[in-house]
């Protein structure tokens, strides 16, 4: 299978891409390169993947939300499905630049689902949100729950990405499978997420910022969990057979939580980034952030009969290795 996979220098995008081509597949991926985080980072992502790649990935830098350049990025590649990986992430952002999230993930995201049409059989995987549960109540979320109030422009745009999808799988029949991811992380994540955030503070001696006075929690999910469930999604893509799919479809498009299904307490957290710091966390309790929600608990159980999904990482396995990936890529830059 060759996929087209967008924000390939990203966090989740760089761990599909090294984990499709290590079974064989070729992929050609794309990404704008952004300065939203250091680019470096980036580029250290995309060195990991070409060394793996044997010359069977692509690499062509483009912004998926420029429809005109990405239809001549692409117009000489031939692939058999889409994932769409790419985004304007995190929440807080969204406060500061909400233009750069609505044409990145609703631009953005309609380019796509246009490339896909103009590719007849192209199926497409695409990242949704978590966040669109906003303040759900009900736990654990489920993907049949209602998502019409959400806390953040982030997550307004993944729920309006999710309406896209319906009505292109409606009207095209493209087979369409969104993911609502549940707070990942691992080696090579984001920088303004809280393990990397709480890890360098922690090294150098720096109170933690922790919102809500600690009363958090998280559904936790470790990188290789989810990247499992992305490729597994890839390779099985919803049928156009009339039939109620994950998310109340009847058209070619399924939704999925893609979680640990087990929320954590911060506070856990803390003490194990602790134990795998070597020293304590100096901590500034803080009122909740606005768009944040107090804690996410994925209901997985869709997923895990239609995809054999099952996570396996805990976080007292995961965050020791983030932080161990975390001292090497210091100690190397």
């Amino acid at each position: 299978m060759k996929v087209l996979i967008t924000g390939v220098a990203g966090f989740i995008g760089a761990a599909a891409a090294r984990a499709l081509l290590a079974r064989g597949d070729s992929v050609v991926g794309i990404d704008n390169l952004n300065d939203y985080y250091p680019v470096p980072l980036k580029r250290a992502r995309l060195a990991a993947v070409e060394a793996a790649a044997e010359e069977r990935f692509t690499f062509i830098e483009v912004d998926f939300a420029d429809r005109e350049a990405l239809a001549r990025a692409l117009g000489a590649q031939a692939f058999d499905a889409i994932l769409h990986l790419g985004a304007q992430a995190g929440v807080r952002y969204s406060l500061e630049n909400p233009h750069a999230y609505v044409q990145s993930n609703l631009v953005g995201h309609l380019n796509l689902l246009e490339i896909a049409r103009a590719r007849p059989g192209t199926l497409m995987v695409y990242a949704s949100s978590s966040s669109v549960y906003g303040g759900n109540d009900k736990v654990p979320f489920s993907v049949e729950d209602r998502v019409d109030h959400p806390f953040s422009l982030y997550a307004a745009t993944k729920k309006a990405d999710e309406l896209l999808s319906e009505s292109y799988a409606h009207l095209y029949r493209i087979p369409l499978t969104g993911l609502r991811f549940f707070t990942v992380y691992g080696p090579w994540g984001r920088p303004d997420m809280m393990p990397w955030i709480f890890t360098s503070k922690i090294l150098r001696g720096e109170p933690i910022p922790v919102f809500n006075h600690g009363r958090m929690q998280r559904d936790f999910t470790y990188i290789d969990d989810i990247v499992a469930g992305v490729i597994a999604c890839l390779d099985r893509p919803p049928a156009d057979d009339g039939a109620a799919k994950p998310g109340g479809s009847s058209a070619p498009h399924a939704i999925y939580n893609i979680g640990n299904n087990q929320p954590v307490e911060l506070t856990r957290v803390i003490g194990i980034i602790e134990q795998a710091c070597g020293r304590k966390a100096e901590i500034e309790m803080l009122p909740m952030q606005p768009g944040d929600v107090p804690g996410t608990y994925a209901d997985i159980d869709a997923i895990a009969r239609d995809m054999g999904y099952a996570p396996t990482t805990s976080v007292e396995e995961g965050f020791p290795r983030f932080v161990d990936w975390y001292r090497g890529y210091h100690s190397h830059a």
